[in-house]
């Protein structure tokens, strides 16, 4: 049997998978009915143009309608991807994608405070709800978007790459086979220094600084790289005052969690400094570390893990997968849950954890947050 380089990533990363049960799945199995799940992408920027691209690398998704503020970008779009004129919303039209028989879902790429109104009125729609993180700004409305969904019997993923990518779940593997012994602490880290210009230091538009954006992928990947859910956060904030960046929202974020098991995760988030996403886990017999983590390509694992014949085995795995890869395994994933009924691995319920984690971080810095 002759395999792509991408067939071959595919059944590797589904053994890996299989190897550790209900973890981090990247794919379910091979899709069967032939069909393409239809997306409607809400909203034209940055992270819209990877998932887009990433659809073109699937065998079972295709971008069919668009939803944007911005008619001749929307055009220009829609003959790259083929997407008819008739297939063309704005903000205040797109609830007709109701009868638009081409949409199957909708992949939310719009600023954190609009993502529980346009996950809200797709499930209205009828339409299942792929939708970027962080979930949304508040637990409230994280609560809000997944009722909307099951109200409408609809199914709602959130968009956490790194729960589909082959090297975190190479490092989720190497933890439950024991290969690093009893996790003892985690240190992570993701930041970068944030034009003046972004929408992301307007708090209305982001919900909030840092710890939104970038530092939510440190505080999720504790949660999957343990297993297990915080027992205790303490945090701390700060902002210069003299920087006019940061009026609303704040520049750092550090926090402390305790797991029940004992194991304790420090975590930093700037948007002050370049800070490399990373983690690095320490273990009674060894130690992972991967850098980056949760960039879209050049991910790297290197680790120092403890063998039935030598306790000392030093691991260096580089990441050839490039951009937009991670993407096209997230929406792979969703689609084959559309495809085969079956609920995605990132629910919306995922995604409610970590604001509730995100709101008592930004309590325990006094932050107030809902």
């Amino acid at each position: 049997m002759n395999l792509t380089r991408r067939d071959f990533t595919k059944f590797s990363t589904l053994a890996l998978a299989a190897q550790f049960g209900q973890q981090l799945t990247p794919e379910l199995l091979a899709q069967t009915s032939g069909r393409k799940v239809g997306y409607c992408i809400i909203g034209l920027g940055r992270i819209a143009d990877h998932f887009m691209r990433g659809t073109l690398d699937t065998n079972n998704s295709k971008v069919t309608a668009l939803v944007s503020g911005h008619p001749d970008k929307a055009a220009q779009i829609a003959e790259k991807y083929g997407v008819p004129k008739s297939s063309i919303y704005n903000y205040e039209n797109m609830d007709a994608i109701r009868d638009n028989k081409s949409v199957d879902a909708v992949y939310v790429a719009l600023p954190n405070s609009m993502h529980a109104e346009y996950t809200i009125r797709s499930a209205k729609a009828g339409k299942h709800v792929l939708c970027e993180k962080p979930m949304a700004v508040s637990v409230a409305e994280a609560q809000s978007m997944i009722e909307a969904c099951k109200s409408a019997n609809v199914k709602l993923m959130i968009a956490y790459r790194c729960h589909y990518e082959t090297t975190n779940l190479r490092a989720v593997k190497l933890i439950r086979d024991g290969a690093i012994g009893q996790v003892q602490s985690i240190q992570s880290a993701f930041g970068f220094n944030c034009g003046p210009n972004e929408w992301r230091l307007d708090k209305p538009l982001a919900g909030g600084g840092p710890l939104m954006d970038v530092g939510i992928y440190c505080l999720n990947a504790t949660r999957y790289l343990t297993g297990e859910e915080p027992a205790e956060i303490s945090a701390y904030a700060f902002s210069n005052p003299l920087d006019p960046r940061f009026k609303t929202v704040e520049e750092n974020v550090s926090w402390v969690t305790k797991f029940p098991s004992g194991v304790v995760a420090s975590c930093n988030t700037t948007y002050g400094a370049q800070m490399d996403g990373y983690f690095h886990v320490y273990g009674s017999k060894g130690w992972i570390d991967v850098n980056p983590a949760f960039v879209y390509d050049g991910l790297r694992l290197t680790a120092q893990i403890a063998t039935p014949d030598n306790p000392y085995v030093t691991l260096d795995e580089p990441n050839s997968e490039k951009d937009p890869i991670h993407f096209s395994k997230e929406a792979d994933h969703f689609s084959n849950c559309i495809l085969h009924n079956l609920e995605p691995k990132t629910p919306g319920e995922e995604g409610l954890q970590d604001m509730k984690y995100i709101r008592d971080i930004y309590r325990s810095a006094g932050i107030a947050k809902s």
